[in-house]
């Protein structure tokens, strides 16, 4: 498993675990049996609707609108999963995988935006796979088999792209700015990091909202790191810097301190 430093603007090195291709491999081939069972039932109710829909052209657009509607689910998979599920698949979450920005933080919208309209080799091949299954003469002319080549291009270019790339990047995440890294299935960013805030907490440092939200990331990171290591020098000297930066004093210990700071900026930043 390969290791990559990422510099944060604390001046502090994050270091963050590229999964193993074949964590990434196994994740693919999850979320394409999903997508294709999906795909499998979807025909089948489409079928069936089809049958009791007589004929005319009203009944042949609704028809074209019921299977594309049938059809967005399979679309929309990643996108919708990565955002409600921070960075993730079903795949992914079986496989102990996610989705982060540069800095270790939960990508933007945007960013999951870009990875997903770059994304579309596994639902190349889940369709092909049903196809196949539907009709096993498939691919016995030309023009199918172009097709077949042509999901298998894309499949291709993203497996030389996660081999050969220093961060294990797809062209998807270069120009979305994101990686995928191991996470502890023990205990991961969202348990140790991000708590329910009382509504009568008081915050003690709100000049923690001079910071971006690169920085914000970067202190989770910074602090998700530090704990996971036990690493107190890393959580001191962030401590310092931001301290310095922001001109607070505080007696707290540095994981507190950084641990206090997050919790006042999930406070103020809903108020």
């Amino acid at each position: 498993m390969s290791v990559i430093r990422v510099p944060t603007n604390f001046n502090i090195d994050v270091e963050f675990e590229i999964p193993e291709f074949y964590r990434r491999l196994v994740a693919l081939l999850i979320d394409v049996l999903i997508e294709y069972f999906y795909l499998r039932i979807a025909n089948e109710v489409y079928k069936s609707l089809e049958r009791g829909s007589g004929s005319g052209l009203d009944s042949d657009y609704n028809m074209w609108s019921v299977g594309m509607l049938l059809f967005l689910p399979v679309v929309f998979y990643h996108i919708a999963l990565e955002i409600t599920m921070n960075g993730q698949s079903v795949g992914k979450k079986i496989m102990s995988i996610r989705v982060v920005n540069e800095i270790g933080g939960r990508p933007s919208i945007g960013q999951f935006l870009i990875r997903w309209l770059l994304r579309i080799s596994d639902l190349w091949i889940a369709i092909i796979i049903l196809i196949i299954a539907a009709d096993p003469s498939f691919g016995r002319d030309i023009e199918t088999t172009v097709i077949v080549l042509f999901a298998l291009a894309f499949l291709i270019t993203d497996i030389v792209l996660v081999v050969s790339s220093k961060k294990g990047q797809r062209i998807g995440d270069i120009l979305a700015k994101t990686i995928l890294i191991r996470i502890n299935t023990r205990g991961n960013i969202e348990e140790t990091v991000f708590q329910e805030v009382a509504d009568n907490y008081v915050p003690s440092f709100p000049q923690i909202m001079q910071l971006s939200d690169k920085d914000i990331n970067a202190i989770k990171s910074i602090l998700e790191i530090a704990r996971k290591k036990g690493d107190y020098n890393m959580a001191e000297t962030a401590s310092f810097k931001i301290k310095s930066h922001l001109k607070i004093e505080s007696s707290l210990s540095p994981f507190d301190f950084l641990d206090v700071l997050l919790k006042d900026y999930n406070y103020l930043s809903i108020k």
